[in-house]
């Protein structure tokens, strides 16, 4: 089984340059309707992102994503803020430890979708 995450996006070239600045995810595909992300240590874990209003997305799925949001497990959260940061990134939430042992910031991307960017922690 493979289990592949697509979102929809009004500006392609912005929703990659997000990605790609603040993940470093690789270009597997880019066209002028999709592009397909990978994560740079493993080709295999892709992201995907749709035009909106592309006739392969239903009219009544083509809306701002509401009441979800998109989790990506870094080596250090702190480091991604940072470069969140230098991006002039819309920040959610600073970076916090929280109680279930991850520490993580929430950013806006450029479609409106919640991310969730996390590193886990331990207390001293």
């Amino acid at each position: 089984m493979r289990i592949l995450t697509n979102i929809c996006s009004d500006d392609l070239q912005k929703s990659k340059d997000f990605y790609v600045g603040l993940l470093s995810f690789k270009v597997k595909y880019d066209s002028d309707w999709y592009v397909q992300l990978c994560s740079p240590n493993d080709s295999e874990i892709e992201y995907g992102i749709i035009q909106r209003d592309h006739a392969l997305v239903p009219k009544e799925y083509q809306n701002t994503p509401n009441g979800m949001y998109v989790t990506f497990v870094v080596e250090d959260v702190d480091v991604v803020y940072n470069k969140a940061l230098e991006m002039n990134l819309p920040i959610i939430q600073e970076p916090r430890n929280e109680f279930y042992g991850q520490r993580r910031f929430l950013v806006r991307d450029p479609n409106g979708c919640l991310i969730d960017i996390c590193s886990p922690w331990e207390a001293e």
